[in-house]
């Protein structure tokens, strides 16, 4: 019966992933030991969650190394655990690669930087979760599996090579400082397209596009129905561009378009 569910999906990219979710409960049914899918991205996640949700399993948890994490694993448990057991397990799953650049370096290196590296060195970007970035350097959450190949190769590379590199649990993780820039936009109306528009600083025409290609997540949820009104409070996730809070509409100005209080996650 689970297998036939697979059919309801048309894309071919979803029906592998969601048939390796398959795998991998059947395994953990079959074998009474824990399972964990690779890294996923917003995308994922949500088809994933959907699918789990349809199968009626409880007996789950996903996690990305911290709550605001935006790539997570699935982890799928035996019945017999329960969170707690799993909670003390994720150290097994998960690990840190961590960089402390030298002094000369600090503050120099973006995320686009440390994932560049990641993948000049043959990972694939499903074996690495969210890259924590700030002034002394970053932490690479990363599958257990792969973290002393990167440990032991990134500082082959010449821009780390100066560098410390090593594992650490993922209970050590640098303490994430979220960094917010606030601002005003001006929009039409409160329709998606249009908040995608300002926020992208885009063509109407050119949001449709990001819309239409599910590159958009409101409260983390994918939308595409360009008609949908946002209000303020919802947290809208543009793949590409960045994470938007709606953090109040300040009114109107005299020709009726609405003034809206951004907060940017930076």
């Amino acid at each position: 019966m689970n297998r036939e569910i697979l059919n309801e999906y048309r894309e071919k990219d979803d029906k592998i992933l969601l048939a390796q979710i398959l795998d991998k409960i059947e395994m953990t049914e079959n074998k009474n030991k824990i399972e964990y899918t690779d890294f996923l991205d917003l995308v994922q996640i949500e088809l994933v969650q959907k699918f789990i949700n349809k199968l009626k399993i409880e007996n789950y948890i996903s996690y990305g190394g911290y709550e605001q994490a935006e790539r997570k694993i699935f982890v799928i448990y035996p019945e017999k655990f329960n969170n707690e057991v799993v909670a003390k397990n994720l150290s097994n799953i998960v690990q840190i690669v961590r960089i402390n650049l030298p002094e000369d370096l600090k503050g120099k290196y973006t995320h686009r930087d440390y994932l560049g590296a990641i993948i000049k060195l043959g990972v694939k970007r499903e074996k690495v979760g969210d890259i924590i970035v700030d002034n002394n350097g970053a932490d690479i959450i990363v599958d257990k599996n792969i973290s002393k190949f990167l440990a032991d190769n990134l500082g082959e590379l010449t821009r780390f090579s100066k560098s410390t590199i090593t594992i650490e649990n993922i209970e050590n993780l640098r303490t994430v400082e979220v960094r917010k820039e606030e601002y005003e936009v001006i929009v039409s109306s409160m329709r998606l397209d249009n908040v995608i528009s300002e926020l992208a600083r885009c063509s109407r025409n050119k949001a449709l596009d990001i819309i239409n290609m599910e590159r958009v997540f409101v409260n983390f949820q994918s939308e595409t129905k360009k008609t949908k009104q946002i209000k303020a409070g919802d947290m809208i996730t543009i793949r590409g561009k960045g994470r938007f809070f709606i953090k109040e509409l300040l009114g109107q100005t005299r020709s009726g378009r609405t003034i809206i209080k951004v907060e940017k996650f930076v």
